[in-house]
């Protein structure tokens, strides 16, 4: 597929260079070195691809995160020349493991930023006609430290040593206009490289810049800050993702972002459409865009706007055009977390995109009259309501497809939260459940394990049809293949301990349980409900009550949102906890409590595969999906959870036996009347001693008042909330006694190795193979490109 020799040639010259020039070798100078080799290497093949692209019907993903990671060693792994350059470098005296010393582009958040990743490599490697849309953030999301505790955001200069795996595409550029100015949109493109196959799709990011980026006249006049202020404007438009929004300065500009990826995509689509030499009227036959959330949701209105200000085509004609290209996907349960946006902030903005979503709208009133929708229920659908527009009902009403990413999440979408929409659109709303991508977490993140499984199997195909993974179940009983397991997971636990010496400068046994909790912090993930239940375990082993305890270290590793004061809190409190029990020597033999620092995609290549217990303890009823769960799965992990998103479908998989499943379900919780959390508070000894450590002085929060309002939030309300809205006490003894359900059985390590290889071998759905194989076939109606 590659020269892998000129490859190598070039990258030992330029070595030799820097050898001779006395610089520092470093993992990223060598990972900038190979990226570069190999990024002349593919231009051609890419450059292929895009002309087979042209014959044929593309589907584009929209998504304001993308959660790539860390691109050099994926890219070696999926081009077949891993083992081949790794060779070469040894010749060298260089060790191929520097690369892990290469950063994350911090372009994501969470589970996301990294889902769109995933799809975008199986798209690739099922040579799907598939590319995506996003933002080049110049800071990410933001580097977090821990200060007393504390969570501090620092900027992510991921930029600071240049990207070799963009290229900067100045003849793709555009103009955007924001509040009666214009913009340039710079698209970067990055290469998705399918595995083993020859399709090499791209992942386009825009930047923002001014079309002038410097008044000579102005700073001549002394007005140096008026010289570089449209510089200023356009830079902060794709500075950092998700800026603050609990302003409305915040909120103008998240509009700002969404509607720049929007317009810039679109206008591109658009663009590509017409140099083919099609005619709009046939742009869904040849164009499908998903919308990953509400975030580019702007895309409908401006595609739109495209169609009937630049191409003249009637409001009518462009409805159809738009309902046929656009599918939605939803990733909330809660009809809170859906975006609205003031009308008025929106205006001062774009005001186009507030004429155009208001004519849909008065289209939409009229459809909902002509289907017989009572007028109250019709206001209810309003796409602009209380001076606020929704963009989830935009999506809807201009979508064909709707879909939720878990089979219960679509199911509530339906018969809860999107009742009304579903009674009026049945045939559109499906299921797509979320995957993961194989190459990434377990080829490359558990190489031990792969190449194991690869053993067993006999061949490697199941890199690319996980499904085969089901062939391994027969060995769930097999003490030499059990035992051969444990090893590979204690290599794995091995290596985080490295890894976290490294970053965090505690010492960790990997003879411990490795109970672990990695994801967005937010009060449905509760991972104030893991803290609480830790403290009370602390307690209890204090006070003698729990006896034969199996030495256990829990991990916690997420980011708050820097607007987010509840979840900085936690995020405080789970360190304070932390604190209390490592420094306590009666009982830090048997429990450690870590939360580990500025969690990204290359801390989860260790975590995932080092993890005995899976942590997937979000209110039935609240999670969408989650794929962490799927990637601790993979890597033979047992999940301790609730009834909820994908852990339903996981334990459906790999058996209830398998698994630690606890905590009320969604049933339960909606018929739970007149719930009382101060009166569990109030009869429980054990409850009222750990929430009081939160006002009792037990715990310092830096005199900010934070965990009196934690504290409030549980027993009083606070905010909007009810008191307790996530059920944290309501769950808290059975989730309790399922942590030490856990601990104990953990001891016969032959039967609990056994559950953690079912799991793995049960894997094969969670694929984003699959996944991307049902969006082509039952949304996009794409086809694989072959030769």
């Amino acid at each position: 597929m590659l020269d892998t020799k000129r490859i190598a040639e070039e990258v030992k010259r330029d070595i030799q260079l820097c050898r001779v020039q006395k610089k520092d070798l470093t993992g990223e100078l060598i990972s900038a070195l190979l990226s570069k080799a190999i990024m002349r290497e593919l231009i051609p093949l890419h450059d292929e691809t895009v002309e087979k692209q042209r014959e044929v019907k593309n589907a584009y993903y929209l998504s304001a995160e993308y959660l790539m990671g860390r691109m050099i060693q994926n890219n070696l792994i999926n081009l077949g020349i891993y083992d081949e350059l790794k060779e070469e470098m040894e010749k060298l005296d260089l060790d191929i493991n520097l690369l892990e010393e290469v950063g994350d582009a911090g372009l994501g958040n969470g589970g996301l930023g990294r889902l769109a990743a995933c799809f975008l490599d199986s798209g690739a490697t099922l040579n799907m006609p598939l590319n995506g849309y996003g933002l080049r953030y110049r800071y990410g999301l933001f580097r977090q430290e821990f200060e007393d505790g504390f969570q501090k955001e620092y900027a992510d200069n991921w930029l600071k040593y240049p990207d070799p795996w963009s290229l900067r595409r100045e003849d793709r550029g555009c103009l955007v206009e924001l509040e009666g100015k214009k913009v340039r949109a710079v698209p970067y493109d990055m290469p998705v490289i399918g595995y083993h196959t020859q399709t090499i799709n791209s992942l386009r990011l825009w930047q923002c810049e001014a079309v002038e980026e410097f008044d000579f006249e102005k700073f001549n006049d002394y007005e140096y800050d008026a010289a570089v202020a449209e510089k200023n404007y356009a830079e902060n438009i794709t500075r950092v993702l998700y800026p603050n929004d609990s302003t409305d300065e915040g909120r103008k500009l998240r509009i700002k972002q969404e509607y720049f990826l929007s317009s810039a995509s679109l206008q591109d689509i658009v663009r590509t459409h017409k140099e083919n030499g099609r005619s709009l009227s046939a742009f869904a036959k040849y164009n499908a865009i998903q919308l990953n959330d509400t975030h580019p949701v702007f895309s409908i209105p401006e595609l739109m706007r495209i169609l009937i200000d630049e191409e003249g085509v009637t409001f009518e004609n462009a409805l159809d055009i738009v309902r046929n290209t656009f599918a939605y996907t939803n990733h909330t349960i809660m009809a809170e977390a859906l975006e609205k946006w003031d009308i008025e902030l929106v205006e001062g903005i774009v005001p186009r995109m507030v004429e155009i979503i208001t004519m849909i709208d008065a289209q939409l009133q009229k459809d909902l009259a002509a289907a017989g929708i009572p007028e109250e229920k019709a206001e209810g659908m309003a796409i602009i309501q209380d001076g606020k527009i929704h963009m989830a009902r935009l999506a809807i009403y201009l979508s064909h497809s709707v879909n939720g990413v878990a089979r219960i999440h679509t199911e509530i979408l339906k018969q809860r939260e999107l009742h009304d929409w579903y009674e009026l659109y049945p045939e559109r709303f499906n299921n797509k459940t979320n995957g993961i991508t194989q190459r990434r977490w377990l080829v490359l993140a558990n190489p031990h394990l792969a190449n194991y499984i690869t053993r067993l199997l006999g061949s490697d195909q199941w890199v690319t049809d996980l499904d085969q993974l089901e062939e391994l179940k027969k060995f769930g009983t097999d003490e030499q293949v059990l035992k051969s397991f444990q090893d590979i997971k204690q290599i794995n636990k091995q290596r985080l301990c490295d890894m976290i010496w490294k970053r965090e400068g505690m010492k960790l046994s990997p003879d411990f349980i490795f109970d672990i909790q990695v994801k967005r912090l937010h009060e449905y993930k509760r991972q104030f409900l893991n803290a609480l239940a830790i403290l009370d375990i602390y307690y209890c082993l204090k006070d003698k009550v729990i006896a034969d305890f199996t030495p256990t270290v829990f991990i916690f590793g997420a980011k708050a949102a820097p607007g987010y004061m509840r979840a900085k809190a936690i995020v405080k409190f789970i360190n304070e906890v932390a604190k209390l029990i490592n420094n306590d020597p009666e009982v830090n033999d048997l429990i450690k409590v870590i939360f580990v620092t500025n969690y990204d995609v290359s801390y989860g290549e260790r975590l995932f595969p080092a993890a005995d217990v899976s942590e997937q303890i979000s209110t039935a009823g609240t999670e969408a999906s989650g794929t962490g769960n799927m990637k601790f799965m993979l890597n033979g992990a047992v999940t301790l959870g609730t009834y909820d998103g994908a852990n339903v479908e996981i334990v459906e998989a790999a058996g209830m036996e398998n698994n630690y499943i606890f905590g009320a379900r969604v049933e339960e919780l909606e018929a739970l009347k007149d719930y009382d959390p101060a009166a569990l508070y109030e009869g429980n000894a054990r409850i009222r001693r750990i929430l009081d450590t939160l006002i009792d002085g037990t715990f310092d929060d830096g005199g900010t008042g934070m965990f009196q309002e934690l504290y409030d939030s549980l027993l009083k309300g606070a905010s909007w909330h009810d008191p307790d809205n996530y059920y944290l006490l309501y769950d808290l003894p059975s989730y309790i006694a399922a942590k030490l359900k856990v601990n104990k059985e953990y001891k016969d390590r032959m039967k609990f190795a056994s559950r953690c290889w079912m799991n793995m071998a049960s894997a094969g759905r969670f694929s984003s193979d699959r996944t991307i194989r049902e969006y082509a076939e039952d949304i996009w109606d794409i086809a694989p490109i072959e030769g």
